[in-house]
């Protein structure tokens, strides 16, 4: 597989998953607009750190996977059943007044950094949405699992991960007020995200014999 196609496709889709509004583009466009850009690309450089190492403990969960292709059914069953619950949980969230929280403006470039470390670690999601993505590409051959291949997915979801932070860091001014920026828009942009996943694993389990 050309290493180029693999950094694009590791681009894309981190890229896909990082674009829709969140907890950490959010955070970063609201640091941003209130401390400079500077300070938000600290904060999202910390973001793309942990990014880097999720994207890599899913590759070898996906390995493995490869490797035992018996445990890969069930898991997808396992899947299912939680990005359901997953988006049943954001669109039941999407419903409550959640009050916005304020940015503290007197941390330290230093701490914006670890602060992106810390709450791209709390954030789980990237390593079953990438394990997942990456069993699906190595399932069509799209995909294999050499050092070097791995190396340039990782640099493409980290990439990706950034390209999008960036574009919120740049655009956010312009839409601050607008919809898609409230809590309630991005719980329901998480549930869509999450309630498409459900419905393409439940279409990959119904076609495998």
């Amino acid at each position: 597989m050309e290493i180029s196609i693999v950094f694009l496709l590791g681009l894309l889709f981190a890229f896909i998953g990082v674009i829709p509004p969140g907890m950490l583009n959010m955070s970063a466009a609201k640091i941003s607009l209130k401390e400079g850009h500077i300070r938000g690309f600290v904060f999202s450089i910390g973001v793309c750190v942990t990014v880097g190492v999720q994207t890599y403990l899913a590759l070898i969960f996906a390995k493995y996977l490869n490797q035992h292709p018996d445990v890969v059914d069930v898991l997808k069953r396992v899947a299912l059943v939680l990005f359901v619950l997953i988006s049943i949980y954001f669109f039941l969230l999407a419903k409550r007044q959640i009050s916005p929280q304020k940015v503290d403006a007197s941390k330290s470039k230093k701490s914006r950094f670890f602060q992106g470390i810390l709450m791209s670690a709390l954030n789980v999601f990237p390593i079953p949405y990438q394990a997942y993505i990456v069993t699906t590409l190595l399932s069509y051959q799209l995909l294999s699992l050499d050092n070097l291949s791995i190396g340039s997915y990782i640099a493409g979801a980290t990439s990706g991960s950034f390209v999008a932070l960036y574009i919120y860091i740049l655009f956010f001014d312009k839409i601050k007020n607008s919809k898609i920026t409230s809590p309630k828009w991005m719980n329901y942009s998480i549930g869509i995200i999450t309630a498409i996943v459900s419905i393409t694993t439940l279409l990959n389990i119904l076609r495998t014999p």
